[in-house]
C-alpha cells in the first residue's frame, strides 16, 4: 500500500471517528439531562474509572494504557463541558503540579480557576463558586501537606476522588543547551535535581523563585536562562523541553484530592479517609483503632495534627481500605466513634493508581 493510500485510509477513519464522537456526545447529553432532572452529580468519578478500566481491558492494539486514558480523558472532558461549564478550583499559579493534576483528572475542556491558597480552594467549592477543588495531600518523599489536613477540620466538603501524579521535572528553554548559564526554579526542584545539575551544569548560576511557573516565565525574556519544572509550565510559556525526567530519584509521586459536596458511591475498590480525636485517657488510641484489627480492615495511612482547640489535643487522619458503606467498615467506624470526642468521615472514593 502506498503512502497516499494509507493517508486516504486514515482520513476515512478520522471522519468515522468524528461521526462516532458526535453520536457519543448526543448520548452523553441525554444522560446529563436525566441527571439534572434527578438532581444527580454531572461528574461521576466511579463511572469514569470503571469506564477507563473497561476500555484498557478491551484494548487489543498498539495503544498502551497511558495513551488510552489520555485520549478518553479528553473525550470525557469535552462531554462534561457540553453538559455543564464545570469550574475546577486549584492551588495556583498556572503550570504548577496541582494544575497539572487537575488537568490530568478533568481534561482541557472544562474551566479552571487558580487560587492563591489552599483555604481559597476550599472556600470556592464550599460557596459553590467552583464545582470541584484539587489540593495536594501528600508526597512520597516529602510526606503530608499539613495545611490541607488542617483545612478539613472545619470544612463541610467531602473527598470524591484522588489523583496520583508522578513528579517529573524537565529542563526547558528557548536556547540551545550550550548557551545556558543560569537555571531558574523553585528551591524544592533544585533539591530534587541536585545530582543532575552538578553533572550537567556545574558552573550554572542557580536562581530560586517562588514557583516553577514563574521560573518558566522569566526565562522567556532573559538571555542565557533555562528553567527546571513540569512540562505544563513549558507548554504555557512556549518553551522547548530540552530534557525530560531530570530528577535524581526515579520515583517521586504526589497525591492530590478532589473536593466536592458529596462523596463517591462504592466501586468495589475504594479508600475511605477519616479524621478523629480520641478522649484523653490511657490506651484511648489503641482502643479506638481496635475495631479495624478485629475486622481485618487495612489502614494504609495515619497522620496526627494538633487540633488547635485545646493544648495537647490531636486530630488523627486515617486512610482505610474499603467504602464507608461496606457493612464491616461501617460497623468498625461506628465502634471507632464510640471512643472519640470527635469523628468525621471525609469521604470514600476510588482507590485508583492514576
Amino acid at each position: 500500500m502506498s503512502l497516499e493510500d494509507i493517508r486516504k485510509k486514515i482520513d476515512k477513519l478520522d471522519s468515522e471517528l468524528l461521526r462516532l464522537l458526535n453520536e457519543r456526545a448526543d448520548l452523553v447529553h441525554q444522560v446529563g439531562e436525566i441527571k439534572k432532572k434527578d438532581g444527580l452529580e454531572i461528574y461521576a468519578p466511579e463511572r469514569e474509572e470503571s469506564l477507563l478500566q473497561s476500555l484498557v481491558a478491551k484494548s487489543e492494539g498498539r495503544l498502551p494504557e497511558k495513551s488510552i486514558r489520555a485520549i478518553y480523558r479528553e473525550i470525557m472532558s469535552a462531554a462534561l463541558a457540553l453538559e455543564e461549564n464545570l469550574k475546577i478550583a486549584y492551588l495556583g499559579p498556572k503550570g504548577t503540579w496541582t494544575h497539572q493534576a487537575a488537568v490530568n483528572k478533568f481534561g482541557h475542556s472544562v474551566s479552571y480557576a487558580e487560587q492563591d491558597s489552599l483555604s481559597d480552594v476550599f472556600d470556592q467549592v464550599a460557596r459553590k463558586q467552583a464545582d470541584y477543588g484539587v489540593v495536594p495531600i501528600e508526597n512520597s518523599t516529602e510526606g503530608a501537606v499539613n495545611h490541607t489536613l488542617d483545612m478539613f477540620a472545619d470544612s463541610p466538603l467531602k473527598i470524591c476522588a484522588q489523583i496520583l501524579l508522578p513528579i517529573e521535572n524537565a529542563l526547558m528553554a528557548n536556547i540551545p543547551r550550550e548557551e545556558i548559564t543560569k537555571l531558574y526554579s523553585h528551591p524544592q526542584v533544585f533539591g530534587q535535581c541536585r545530582d543532575w545539575i552538578h553533572k550537567h551544569f556545574p558552573a550554572a548560576e542557580l536562581i530560586e523563585v517562588s514557583s516553577t511557573t514563574r521560573a518558566a516565565g522569566i526565562v522567556t525574556k532573559e538571555p542565557g536562562a533555562a528553567a527546571l519544572g513540569g512540562k505544563l509550565a513549558a507548554t504555557l510559556n512556549g518553551l522547548t523541553i530540552l530534557e525530560e525526567a531530570i530528577q535524581d530519584r526515579a520515583t517521586n509521586t504526589t497525591r492530590f484530592l478532589v473536593l466536592s459536596h458529596n462523596t463517591c458511591p462504592s466501586t468495589g475498590n475504594d479508600r475511605t479517609s477519616v479524621m478523629f480525636s480520641v478522649r484523653d485517657k490511657p490506651g484511648s488510641l489503641f482502643d479506638a483503632l481496635q475495631p479495624f484489627n478485629s475486622f481485618k480492615i487495612n489502614m494504609s495511612k495515619i497522620e496526627s495534627r494538633p487540633s488547635k482547640r485545646r493544648d495537647w489535643e490531636y486530630y488523627f487522619f486515617v486512610d482505610i481500605v474499603g467504602h464507608c458503606q461496606d457493612p464491616e467498615l461501617a460497623e468498625a467506624l461506628g465502634k471507632l466513634e464510640a471512643h472519640c470526642s470527635f469523628m468525621k468521615i471525609l469521604g470514600s472514593y476510588p482507590d485508583t493508581e492514576c
